[in-house]
């Protein structure tokens, strides 16, 4: 118990530095929507919903988009690097080996998804997307790229997951015209999916 409290006050201390400001209230409100989804889901995904993304608050390992050819390859490179230093930080607060290996695979995969628990993990982490990051990433990187975004994160959603972020209402009109001209597309057909 002691190592899992020092865990996420680890976890919590680097991502309240990220330079990314929706980050730390992204860490919690993906664990909430997680616990939502799974109200009984086990210690090793409600760890990973808290460090899925704390490679973006350390800049000197962060991951850049640039560096990139495509945005599922950074997402890929972005999952590994969040992965990796999620180890380091339980090794320093003595948390076991299958704990560490599980919460490694868990957001290791968080971009991709692939396992029941997985998935849930992704889906908590998109619909805080939708619920937090939207409005601010909106505000940081213009209307083209927050189409791009904003597709590619519609896409992953389940359906539950998307009856859900339908539901949302930001205080920007602009941004508020314009997912519900996106949703518009998806429901009459005009969007093709990329595979």
């Amino acid at each position: 118990m002691k190592n899992i409290v020092c865990l996420k006050k680890k976890i919590e201390k680097i991502i309240k530095n990220s330079l990314v400001p929706e980050d730390p209230i992204h860490s919690k409100n993906t664990l909430e929507w997680l616990l939502k989804l799974k109200p009984d889901a086990d210690e090793a995904l409600q760890i990973a919903a808290l460090a899925h993304d704390i490679e973006r608050a350390i800049e000197k390992r962060k991951v850049k988009r640039k560096d990139y050819k495509d945005y599922d390859e950074f997402k890929n490179a972005h999952a590994l690097n969040s992965a990796n230093i999620s180890v380091e930080i339980m090794k320093e607060c003595n948390v076991s080996t299958e704990l560490t290996d599980d919460v490694f695979g868990l957001i290791r995969l968080h971009e991709t998804g692939g396992s029941r628990r997985v998935n849930i993990l992704r889906g908590a982490d998109g619909i805080s997307f939708f619920h937090v990051n939207l409005p601010e990433y909106f505000n940081r990187n213009g209307k083209k790229e927050t189409e791009k975004r904003w597709f590619w994160g519609y896409r992953r959603l389940s359906e539950k997951e998307r009856k859900i972020i339908a539901r949302f209402n930001y205080q920007d009109e602009e941004l508020n015209a314009l997912v519900a001209a996106w949703n518009k597309m998806v429901v009459s057909g005009s969007v093709y999916w990329e595979v």
